[in-house]
């Protein structure tokens, strides 16, 4: 089943839906007079996953515009890529899978750790 997205005049999404598999963004665009998307529901980071998995398919040209869309992502054209709100102002865009990331890497000491914007650092969850 495919799955669409709809864009307002800022290219910010507004609403995804599924649509059937013949649909195309040209036919829902002059059908409804509305900007549509298509997204991949199984593709984040510009990787294709088996459905259900983290296993990355063995079909990569089933990766469609980086991220599955979701409401408040933005649609790049020059990148052709739907990327998602940027959760805080320290963080940078990475190109290859348009995806934020923390100018510090998450710690891997399997312990809980959020972001601290005014530290700009990760701090250890409490009870965590």
């Amino acid at each position: 089943m495919a799955h669409f997205a709809k864009l307002d005049e800022n290219n910010v999404v507004v609403f995804v839906c599924h649509g059937r598999d013949e649909d195309n963004e040209t036919s829902l665009t002059e059908q409804t007079g509305s900007t549509y998307k298509q997204t991949s529901y199984n593709t984040r980071g510009g990787v294709h996953y088996i459905a259900n998995t983290n296993d990355p398919s063995p079909d990569q040209t089933k990766a469609l515009r980086k991220n599955y869309a979701g409401i408040g992502y933005t649609y790049d054209l020059t990148r052709d890529a739907f990327i998602p709100p940027k959760p805080f102002d320290s963080w940078l865009l990475n190109e290859d899978t348009c995806l934020w990331e923390a100018p510090v890497p998450y710690p891997n000491t399997g312990d809980l750790y959020h972001w601290d914007e005014s530290v700009l650092n990760w701090v250890l969850t409490e009870n965590g």
